[in-house]
């Protein structure tokens, strides 16, 4: 059926949102800088708009509530009798958005005055100290609360909000999580200089590291999860030797000759270096992996956590 026939809707009867029935705040704001100032002129530069755009909002506002509100004169702007009233119930308004503003910050200073970071222990070890000193000359006043475990402990707890950012290393994303790659890393495969393994003059192939028993981290972890991809063709992982929870561990077992083992190449740099673990080149097996920054989906980190992790990828 057309509505050609049907009056124009008006916003001031009851049926209306109440968003077209009551006027908006700027311009109870400028009712009561009139009601103070006594002049539409003086409302509008305290306000900061032009006297035109000022008169406009007054017109607009009477139309919306079919009332007049300002007599307008050579010696100024007063108050009509209903003007009044409404005067007195915009300021109730205008208060108490005051106090919810009032709010609404102390919820953002709040949150900006912590930040809780879940990080897997690769990450948490060896590049979240720098990024947490940057962040703290950045937001001084930011208490950091750092949980370090396995990728698959980092997820639940982003996923729970129980962190307001996390740090992942494994294979993929889970569902649930919004992210962003941050940093590309290395498994490498390294064994103790006594080793036979360091001896090798060619690369270990990748079925022969898939049959070998391992010092490995625990399943869950991202590190893990990046080996058993890498091997699947060769039908994954033998039955680790050692099965650790911790990076330092699963270094300290590789020292003390007990086997090979396979970390990222960013918790090797002084081992390597100081030549106590040997890298042992691989063949035929991708052990590269991206390191990302993970949220709840559907949000962007925000306050300190987006500072955090702007600065991890300037950093990086």
């Amino acid at each position: 059926m057309s509505n050609a026939h049907l009056p124009p809707h008006d916003p001031r009867t009851p049926t209306a949102p109440l968003s077209h029935r009551v006027p908006d705040l700027g311009a109870l704001e400028l009712l009561l800088a009139v009601a103070r100032l006594g002049s539409l002129g003086a409302a509008a530069r305290e306000l900061g708009i032009t006297q035109p755009a000022a008169s406009s909002r007054i017109r607009v506002m009477e139309v919306r509530l079919g009332v007049a509100l300002v007599d307008r004169s050579p010696r100024g702007s007063r108050l009509t009798e209903q003007g009044a009233l409404v005067t007195d119930w915009a300021r109730r308004i205008v208060e108490a958005a005051e106090a919810f503003d009032a709010g609404a910050q102390a919820l953002r200073g709040r949150r900006d005055s912590r930040l809780r970071v879940a990080a897997s222990m690769t990450i948490a070890e060896y590049l979240l100290p720098g990024w947490l000193i940057a962040l703290r000359t950045a937001r001084p006043d930011t208490a950091v609360s750092l949980l370090a475990g396995n990728s698959a402990l980092v997820a639940e707890r982003v996923l729970a909000h129980e962190a307001d950012l996390g740090f992942v290393e494994g294979v993929t994303v889970p569902d649930g999580l919004g992210s962003v790659v941050i940093a590309q890393d290395r498994l490498v495969v390294v064994v103790a200089p006594g080793h036979p393994w360091a001896r090798r003059s060619a690369p270990v192939p990748a079925g022969e590291l898939a049959g070998t028993a391992l010092i490995l981290r625990e399943r869950g972890s991202g590190t893990r999860q990046v080996l058993d991809a890498g091997l699947a063709a060769y039908g994954g992982a033998a039955a680790p030797l050692l099965e650790l929870a911790s990076t330092t561990a699963v270094k300290a077992a590789a020292v003390s000759g007990a086997g090979p083992c396979v970390l990222s190449e960013l918790a090797l740099v002084d081992e390597l270096a100081a030549r106590r673990l040997v890298e042992v080149p691989v063949a035929d097996a991708v052990l590269r992996r991206e390191l990302r920054a993970v949220w709840p989906a559907g949000t962007r980190p925000a306050g300190p956590a987006r500072d955090l992790l702007s600065l991890t990828r300037s950093t990086t």
